[in-house]
């Protein structure tokens, strides 16, 4: 029995308006399940952003917040969970840093409209709008708390500050164009992978990973099997096997590569 972890965005779903997730990508998964083998999401997204027909096509976890929510079968078995006090106190920095946060909650996004507004995050209010998710959460809300967050740099960001506050309890992934995922340290798409093989017992040999993105590296780098998605050049080098593009049957040539399909 093999166990496969996929991202999501440019993986599963293409990175545009479309959103779109290929026939052969549908029947690649619902296949390699009716072999035996495991399906799970493993994405920087936090449990509340994980779209429905993401869902409907068919997994047997979730592995969320880059390794700080883990779902199997429907239960929750692994959750980390940051101090009130701490998010504020992150939140208060960020506001001094002159740059664009947003906080991720595994039930929800939360703004601060006394930071600058980014392009990005324009794109992605509008975003989140279209797709229905609620963008009215604020810092000053009394439910305020995340999980792990994001942030626009631009030029009048002290990022000598930003790091210096951010850097001793987060691991800071670079996604390029002034754009950064903040991570707990100690958490990862890594750890959420050993966390799981060890739970269900089954060896790393039969581990896969596919992804698309830097902040995939750490998904990609912990099994031996590992596989970019075409167009993916900046992870090329970290992979075991480079499949076809998304749009080109890139999810279904990859699980028949290696005999999972």
């Amino acid at each position: 029995m093999a166990v496969i972890f996929f991202d999501i965005d440019g993986t599963l779903v293409t990175e545009d308006e479309r959103a779109l997730i290929p026939e052969s990508t549908r029947e690649a998964v619902a296949e390699t399940r009716r072999r035996g083998n495991l399906t799970f999401i493993n994405s920087g997204r936090t449990a509340f952003n994980i779209s429905q027909k993401v869902k409907e096509l068919g997994f047997d976890g979730y592995l969320l917040g880059c390794g700080t929510y883990i779902e199997y079968q429907g239960e929750l078995i692994f959750s980390s969970t940051l101090e009130q006090p701490f998010c504020r106190r992150i939140a208060d920095a960020m506001r001094k840093c002159s740059i664009t946060p947003v906080y991720e909650h595994r039930d929800g996004y939360f703004f601060d409209d006394k930071c600058p507004v980014s392009d990005g995050l324009k794109y992605f209010m509008e975003t989140f709008v279209e797709s229905g998710i609620d963008v009215s959460r604020r810092v000053e809300d009394e439910g305020f708390i995340f999980d792990k967050f994001v942030v626009w740099c631009s030029e009048d960001t002290d990022t000598e500050l930003f790091r210096r506050e951010v850097s001793p309890y987060f691991d800071i992934i670079d996604r390029g164009g002034g754009f950064y995922e903040n991570v707990p340290k100690g958490y990862s798409k890594a750890t959420a992978i050993d966390f799981i093989l060890k739970k269900l017992g089954i060896p790393i040999s039969e581990a896969y990973a596919i992804g698309d993105s830097m902040n995939d590296l750490p998904m990609l780098q912990a099994v031996p099997n590992s596989i970019a998605m075409g167009g993916a050049e900046r992870i090329y080098p970290y992979v075991s096997y480079i499949t076809t593009p998304i749009e080109e049957d890139g999810i279904a040539n990859a699980l028949s590569h290696f005999g999972l399909i």
